[in-house]
């Protein structure tokens, strides 16, 4: 069997650059998505494009019954994952903590939070030397949100951020013994639409005019560093949260 990528959230921008790379360097690959069928659609044929296999599953991470099915279809039509990179995220509304509402915050935290977690303990039972498995690696995208705070925008989604890093380092230290390897991306400021969709499309073109390196990220820098920490150039690395962050 060849290595098998799942990568969540993969319809499109980070998740879709990352798929592709995965692509190239020879992973089959299994893109999740939610709501955008005919992206996640456009992902898996520009990966088939490369000569690998690729499935595409619907799922909402912050069900434990979907996540379940979602892994079972990746074994059953591309084999085990040596690969998991949690992507799925959302902002929420842009704005101050005071003014949010609950059902954005519990979403926030759902998604971000225990959606990684439950994808963590497939992963693990899928991997683990110890349940007859080959060892494999986790990325999780985290955002250098963690570590800046972001006030009067996006506090919680910096919080839930913040837990994904602390459930990285910990998870690492786990899982070692049994040939699994966790580390995070802490990624700055990305050209996609996420910002759009939380209510606040001019923050890319503001973080590029203060970030030491004077742009936003492209996707693709964002998934050059999850490809690079799930290769063998990497193999020493877990625990690990890699800046990719233009300087701030």
């Amino acid at each position: 069997m060849g290595k098998v990528a799942l990568i969540t959230g993969a319809g499109r921008g980070i998740g879709r650059a990352t798929a592709r790379l995965a692509a190239e360097k020879g992973y089959d690959v299994l893109i999740n998505y939610l709501h955008e069928k005919d992206a996640a659609a456009e992902t898996a044929g520009s990966c088939a494009e490369l000569g690998v296999r690729t499935a595409v599953f619907a799922a909402d991470v912050a069900e434990p019954e979907a996540v379940a099915r979602m892994f079972a279809h990746c074994e059953a039509t591309l084999g085990r994952p040596s690969l998991l990179v949690n992507n799925a995220g959302i902002i929420g509304r842009a704005g101050r903590l005071e003014d949010l509402d609950d059902d954005a915050l519990q979403r926030t935290f759902a998604v971000n939070v225990l959606g990684a977690i439950t994808c963590c303990r497939h992963a693990i039972a899928a991997m683990s030397r110890d349940r007859g498995g080959d060892g494999g690696v986790i990325v999780n995208i985290s955002s250098i949100a963690a570590v800046l705070g972001s006030p009067g925008e996006y506090v919680h989604y910096a919080a839930s951020k913040a837990a994904l890093e602390t459930l990285t380092i910990g998870l690492a230290k786990e899982v070692g013994p049994q040939g699994i390897r966790v580390n995070a991306v802490r990624a700055g400021t990305t050209d996609t639409d996420i910002h759009v969709r939380s209510g606040n499309p001019d923050r890319p073109g503001i973080v590029a005019r203060t970030a030491p390196l004077r742009r936003t990220a492209l996707p693709r820098d964002i998934a050059e560093a999850v490809v690079w920490l799930a290769s063998d150039a990497a193999s020493f690395v877990t625990g690990a949260v890699l800046n990719v962050s233009g300087g701030l």
